[in-house]
């Protein structure tokens, strides 16, 4: 039921923002919202609170962002408490970033390597999947993990890419079982 929350109300958002043009300044009010959502818990807890009538939810929603991003914003976001749906807020966000990437041209790309990458090994990863991708530009977000052994397991959309020796000594392992 989330996943169709948020593409319903995420798409009518990105559509809007196509529609007038203006992807950008949606997509930084967007990461505005969903950030002080992520920071301030005392917010979260009071939309999320059952006993808080949704009138009282729109009242905060309107005095911390009214005037602060576009009406289309806040618009969503009274729309998704009074019909309930205000946990859903930051997946909805979540939906409008991915579109408005994905739109631009920029690939969102998760690396997991078994040791820390310098800045150059990064900087080679993404120009690789540049030249291999659709896209136009790369956000690489990078983590370690040393169970992996050594290699890289790539993740960009729908595509995993995973040349970690962990994965070949367990492809290694069945072949010979």
């Amino acid at each position: 039921m989330a996943k169709q929350v948020s593409k319903t109300y995420g798409s009518a958002l990105f559509e809007v923002a196509v529609e007038n043009n203006t992807l950008d300044t949606t997509l930084e009010e967007v990461l505005f919202v969903k950030q002080s959502f992520l920071e301030n818990e005392d917010l979260t807890k009071l939309l999320l609170h059952p006993n808080i009538e949704k009138e009282e939810k729109v009242k905060v929603i309107e005095n911390v962002y009214k005037g602060k991003i576009s009406d289309e914003i806040t618009g969503l976001m009274i729309m998704l408490i009074t019909k309930g749906h205000q946990k859903d807020i930051v997946s909805v966000f979540d939906y409008v970033i991915a579109a408005i990437k994905e739109e631009k041209g920029i690939g969102v790309a998760y690396v997991t390597s078994a040791i820390a990458l310098s800045d150059r090994q990064k900087e080679k990863i993404e120009q690789k999947l540049i030249e291999t991708t659709k896209y136009q530009t790369i956000e690489g977000i990078y983590q370690v993990d040393k169970d992996l052994i050594g290699g890289l397991v790539i993740r960009v959309a729908d595509t995993v890419v995973d040349s970690s020796l962990k994965t070949q000594i367990a492809n290694l392992s069945k072949s010979l079982l």
